[in-house]
């Protein structure tokens, strides 16, 4: 892989992980675009490898209040009274919350990485779950804040993000979507969708780096993929920050005109065979 091609995969990987347009999806077809080959395994590590950048990016920024999470866990192991306060119960939230994507993502893994990166799914998915978050817009309550959460949302937001294992569904967007169907308020949503996908990914990519380390090194080279990796990084952190400040007073559903438009214009490209699906 050519530097400047890491550079452009890194910048759409920060641009779209934490947006509500799946940034898997975006990768593909920024990688087909680009004579890339979608399938090979060297291109799917580097995939999931960048994304470690953009966590990188919510780890600094919610660094407050993941440390707040770790030190009211461990307290919480030692003290009933400690288990009263939020920082234990969001810690158990996040982690009950992470444990279906790690089951099924190793149970799947070789789907999601094979017949799943199909640009037919990608397409398809990006049009069926814009349903879903227009229809999650407009029956969520969003009345329950953050200090109303509980273990059983973590869980139910925890399965919903193991639909995103499906290019094009949008992690932040099955999380969101399902955190509004809990009658959560869209700002807590949020939040609550980077705490889930920062042990996802980021243990994704490490899996990704170890397992497929000659893969990486000899189709895409592991200085593009630390370039990649560095960009998405930057481009992320200032996601994060927009995003957080545009859903405290827009809908999600915003962003289903363009996922409607991307969805159809990949199935027309398809369709003309002026591009393949794999």
């Amino acid at each position: 892989m050519e530097i400047w091609e890491a550079v452009v995969l890194g910048i759409v990987e920060g641009v779209t992980e934490f947006l509500p347009v799946s940034s898997t999806g975006h990768l593909t077809i920024t990688e087909k675009l680009m004579d890339i080959p979608i399938d090979d395994k060297g291109v799917t590590a580097f995939t999931a490898i960048i994304q470690v950048g953009a966590i990188i990016a919510a780890i600094i920024y919610f660094r407050t209040d993941i440390a707040r999470f770790i030190a009211g866990f461990v307290k919480g192991l030692f003290s009933a009274e400690a288990r009263k306060e939020d920082g234990w119960r969001m810690a158990v939230i996040v982690i009950i919350g992470s444990l279906p994507i790690a089951v099924i993502g190793l149970a799947f893994k070789d789907t999601i990485e094979g017949a799943l990166r199909s640009l037919w799914f990608v397409a398809g998915a990006l049009v069926v779950w814009s349903l879903v978050m227009v229809a999650a817009e407009h029956l969520g309550k969003q009345r329950r804040g953050e200090g109303e959460l509980t273990w059983k949302d973590g869980l139910i937001i925890g399965l919903a993000q193991c639909i995103a294992l499906v290019p094009g569904v949008s992690r932040s967007g099955a999380t969101i979507s399902a955190g509004l169907f809990r009658n959560i308020d869209r700002v807590t949503a949020t939040r609550l969708s980077f705490f889930l996908g920062i042990p996802a990914l980021a243990a994704a990519g490490v899996l990704e780096g170890v397992q497929r380390f000659d893969e990486v090194s000899a189709t895409v080279g592991w200085v593009p993929t630390g370039v990649g990796l560095v960009v998405s990084f930057i481009v992320a952190y200032a996601s994060i920050a927009w995003l957080l400040k545009f859903v405290a007073s827009n809908s999600i559903a915003t962003f289903v005109y363009y996922r409607a438009a991307v969805g159809g214009i990949i199935v027309a490209l398809l369709w003309g065979g002026v591009i393949t699906a794999t």
